[in-house]
């Protein structure tokens, strides 16, 4: 990576501590709390610069992508990269998609991504009783805060955290309900976990196909020894599918991992590999 290193480095930094100081101060603002004038203006010129100073830094990225050959979309895009950091790219992309999950179900819009002839595999009842724990968790810690906290800074503090994370929940169980896995018309498979997870194997990558019921422990998208990568959904699979040769794939992090296999959960296993083994043609192998 090439470019001012000193104005990438001040920006990023920048960045990472500036932009929790402007929420302090809407959320003091908000709260009633008097702030001093100078205070007030001191932190509102700080993120006028750093905002004039990333897009300076984009300016200077895009135009030396430009020269080095790639499109428009293409050179904003690896300016972007190169300024903002993989995790909080990933992390900024994870919150727009349960935003617009979280609308999608609410609207009844229907499943994301399953076109004419696909065959959706719903999976977010396995851990309906678990979100519904979380849920119930959240509102309980929130009302119980606001009755508790005297001070009304941190009671609005507690009340924003609070409230926040009940739609988180809310947001994440939409997100695997109108994100299901896909068995493509044409043999392919998307396997996904709400917006955190999204794996692609292309039709005829697909080896066999099997009700498997396990119990792992694992995060979703972990690979074990044997290059086989669990999609756990409520600490549970039932279909496990094997590949002609591994694939990539990103996990919700942002690490990169690579898999001969896959573990999955599938509300109906049994139909799932029907009309995974339809599809892919492995009945006719």
């Amino acid at each position: 990576m090439t470019g001012p290193r000193p104005l990438r480095r001040v920006v990023r930094w920048s960045l990472a501590a500036l932009l929790p100081g402007e929420l302090a101060l809407v959320v003091c603002v908000l709260a009633g709390v008097r702030i001093p004038p100078a205070a007030r203006l001191a932190v509102e010129l700080a993120v006028l610069a750093v905002l004039v100073a990333t897009g300076t830094l984009l300016a200077l990225d895009h135009r030396r992508h430009r020269r080095a050959g790639l499109g428009r979309r293409q050179a904003l895009g690896a300016a972007v990269a190169d300024t903002v950091p993989a995790a909080v790219r990933r992390l900024t992309a994870h919150e727009i998609h349960l935003s617009t999950s979280f609308l999608r179900w609410i609207t009844r819009r229907g499943p994301h991504g399953v076109r004419e002839g696909d065959v959706p595999v719903p999976y977010a009842s396995g851990q309906a009783a678990v979100m519904f724990c979380f849920l119930f968790a959240s509102v309980l810690e929130t009302v119980v805060l606001a009755l508790l906290v005297p001070w009304p800074v941190v009671h609005l503090i507690t009340l924003v955290v609070g409230v926040w994370g009940v739609y988180f929940v809310i947001a994440l169980h939409a997100s695997c309900v109108v994100r299901p896995h896909v068995v493509g018309a044409d043999g392919s498979l998307r396997l996904r976990y709400g917006a955190l997870l999204d794996v692609r194997i292309p039709a005829g990558r697909v080896l066999a196909a099997r009700v498997d019921r396990r119990f792992p422990g694992t995060r979703p998208g972990a690979v074990d020894a044997d290059g086989v990568a669990e999609l756990a959904v409520g600490s549970q699979t039932t279909v496990t599918v094997e590949l002609t040769e591994p694939v990539d794939f990103t996990r919700p992090l942002g690490r990169r991992a690579r898999a001969g296999a896959f573990r999955l959960y599938a509300e109906d296993p049994a139909a799932t590999v029907a009309a995974l083994r339809a599809h892919a043609g492995l009945d006719r192998a």
